[in-house]
């Protein structure tokens, strides 16, 4: 009985937590969240970045700036946030736009300008002005806490770039020219602004300055949508530079109200979930995938919902019967009904649109004639269905080990390159996701194969 009952206060005493363990648990536990976040609110540039905001009437007392261990540099709550509660209001005086552009030493330059420049253009070079212009720039504190390097796939090394996933190696590729052509056709533009310079005007707007300008404004914008100018080209005028709210991370799985907000000028941000004290609040930037992520603002969201693996027309050919006299036709319709792309591997399985090219690839000689029902998502024959999840399982298996030797390469690489072992993580940690990904989906494929095996 006295077992008993010493074994009901210890049954009580560990449910309650009230316990020794129980009481280091929470001891480690606690020493490990803090471990994982330092707060940066006391270093000179927050101080000042608080200053120079206070002057514009901003003043903020649910936030400071913290460091974390997953996400770097971010914003941590310093008091619990309800759903729906307004966490950030920014001041239109601490925004810079175009409007900030124009009014500036540089708008008579941008004025009589022609062709007009856009406003992306008209934002870089105010960028790369002030940063060249140092202390005497009234934008510094500002500056002073934007990060000196990005990690847009523009700024990585082509050796890393070369390791990337095919369709995004190809955006890398693409975009990389797109920046190279406009800073090449801004030249005179630059050259129109030496007055303003005692060095020559090369020195000021160089490519990596103007990569820098460029990575910032393509990062770290809010969207807000302005009155056209004349002295603009017709480009859409939507960006937004908010210095504070910028430092606020991604969370694919996190929903906000962020807008500009017209009766009070100011750009609000408010929470749709609720936020506990002293845990890091995040925005979401969009449903966007880890390619879309890594491509435009240079990082890897883990387990992120909207991830993808994109799988090419071409090596669903490489996996089916090289004897299929229709294939040639069949690929035909693929691409003439719009089913050539967006081919994907999602964490639930092949998606619909992949299957159904599957299915049509998969179509004999008997049944080509259905192929516009197959397009409909019409069952054809258990055949046809049957062929098309073991070909998805055989691709899926084919781009598993494609993951695996890509990481391998990788490994080698950090190895033999020490300098870029910080890119390489990057592609690295995308790569895993991938992995990981293929691998939920081939377990999906293999339970739904031997599902249609001990059921017929």
């Amino acid at each position: 009985m006295l077992w008993q009952l010493y074994g009901n206060y210890i049954h009580t005493m560990k449910k309650k937590g009230r316990g020794r363990t129980s009481r280091q648990r929470r001891r480690k536990s606690l020493r490990t969240s803090e471990l994982s976040k330092v707060s940066e609110s006391h270093k000179s540039e927050f101080i000042e970045l608080r200053k120079w905001l206070k002057e514009r009437k901003f003043e903020d007392h649910n936030l400071r700036p913290t460091r974390f261990s997953g996400t770097g540099r971010g914003l941590m709550a310093v008091k619990s946030l309800q759903p729906g509660e307004l966490i950030i209001s920014l001041p239109e005086k601490c925004l810079l736009t175009t409007d900030t552009v124009i009014k500036s030493y540089l708008g008579d330059y941008i004025t009589k300008w022609t062709p007009p420049i856009s406003p992306l253009l008209a934002l870089c070079a105010f960028l790369i002005s002030e940063k060249h212009a140092g202390n005497k720039s009234p934008w510094k504190p500002y500056l002073d806490v934007l990060p000196e390097t990005y990690t847009c796939l523009v700024c990585l090394d082509p050796q890393v770039v070369r390791l990337l996933p095919n369709p995004l190696k190809t955006e890398a590729q693409e975009q990389r020219t797109h920046v190279q052509e406009l800073f090449d056709s801004s030249r005179g533009f630059f050259s129109s602004l030496q007055s303003l310079f005692t060095e020559p005007v090369e020195h000021v707007f160089h490519y990596n300055a103007f990569l820098w300008a460029w990575c910032t404004i393509n990062t770290r914008t809010v969207y807000m949508k302005h009155a056209r100018k004349e002295c603009l080209s017709a480009e859409p005028d939507v960006y937004a530079l908010a210095p504070y709210l910028d430092l606020l991370n991604h969370s694919p799985g996190v929903q906000v109200k962020a807008a500009f907000n017209e009766e009070t000028h100011c750009y609000e941000i408010r929470t749709a979930s609720h936020c506990k004290k002293y845990e890091e609040l995040f925005i979401c930037y969009g449903p966007h995938d880890n390619h879309r992520l890594l491509l435009e603002y240079g990082f890897v969201a883990i387990n992120n919902p909207h991830s993808a693996v994109y799988i090419s027309i071409d090596n669903l050919i490489d996996h089916l019967p090289s004897v299929d006299t229709q294939m040639n036709k069949k690929i035909s319709l693929l691409k003439e009904h719009g089913f050539s792309e967006n081919l994907t591997f999602g964490w639930d399985g092949p998606s619909w649109r992949l299957l159904t090219a599957l299915k049509l690839l998969c179509l004999g000689a008997d049944e080509f004639t259905c192929w516009k029902k197959v397009l409909l998502g019409e069952v054809i024959s258990n055949t046809n269905e049957w062929k098309s999840f073991v070909w998805s399982r055989k691709i899926c298996s084919y781009y598993i080990e494609d993951a695996k030797t890509a990481l391998q390469k990788i490994s080698h690489m950090k190895d033999e390159e020490a300098a870029l072992k910080d890119q390489l993580t990057l592609v690295e940690n995308l790569w895993v996701e991938e992995l990981k990904l293929l691998q939920g989906s081939a377990d999906i494929l293999r339970c739904h194969i031997l599902g249609r095996i001990l059921t017929e």
